[in-house]
């Protein structure tokens, strides 16, 4: 199967050495390419895509509108995964990012085959954010936020888990893998797999990204 990529950045020898990496690879196709996150909107209406390669410095409208809008605003079919490129690993804009409805994000100079790595865990339907780096931008979060107090529809969306869910919900808030959790809850790693399904299905997220930020949202997890 073939993973249709599309290219979002206003630097034209970006967008074309990108173009170059995912071309070597014979499962992977660029399908478009735009210089910004208006334009990218605008064609990806047209042009379906698995994976959006999305810069978020750019003119127009930048790539936390634009991921914002193609994450939930695709008129039908299975939105695009997309996947943030940053300079810096804690970015405010990346993070916004995330929350917007990206899986993850990556350092622009990460190794060509991190990046090849990357399209095809995203599209998987996993994220591409390691668990430290996940860890320190929910701190962020956390802090920024808690002035306010958990908020009452993600802390609504909670309760209606059941005690083991909200169990692995706060194992993954922690940065914990799957096989430590399955180590720390004493069951097999499918086992946690499991869980992790049904708490996706359950509260409507699409990552393991976004179920950290509405652990924090909700008030389950905090940071020290």
């Amino acid at each position: 199967m073939t993973i249709s990529v599309f290219l979002v950045d206003d630097q034209d020898l970006v967008r074309s050495g990108l173009a170059l990496v995912v071309a070597s690879q014979p499962d992977l196709e660029v399908v478009g390419q735009a210089r910004d996150g208006a334009e990218a909107v605008a064609q990806l209406r047209r042009t379906p895509a698995d994976v959006v390669l999305m810069d978020v410095r750019m003119p127009r409208m930048d790539g936390v509108e634009a991921t914002r809008l193609i994450t939930r605003g695709q008129p039908a079919g299975e939105p695009p995964r997309v996947l943030v490129l940053t300079t810096f690993d804690l970015d405010e804009h990346a993070f916004a990012a995330l929350q917007a409805g990206a899986s993850g994000f990556l350092l622009k100079d990460a190794p060509p085959e991190d990046l090849l790595a990357a399209i095809r865990t995203v599209h998987l339907g996993e994220t591409v954010v390691a668990p430290s780096t996940t860890r320190r931008l929910v701190e962020r979060y956390a802090t920024a936020t808690a002035s306010r107090g958990p908020r009452a529809e993600d802390a609504k969306v909670v309760a209606g888990l059941t005690d083991r869910e909200r169990e692995v919900l706060g194992a993954i808030a922690r940065g914990r893998s799957n096989p430590e959790i399955a180590q720390d809850l004493f069951v097999s790693e499918a086992t946690v797999k499991t869980h992790v399904g049904r708490l996706l299905a359950k509260t409507g997220r699409r990552d393991r990204v976004a179920l950290v930020i509405l652990a924090y949202a909700a008030g389950l997890a905090a940071a020290d």
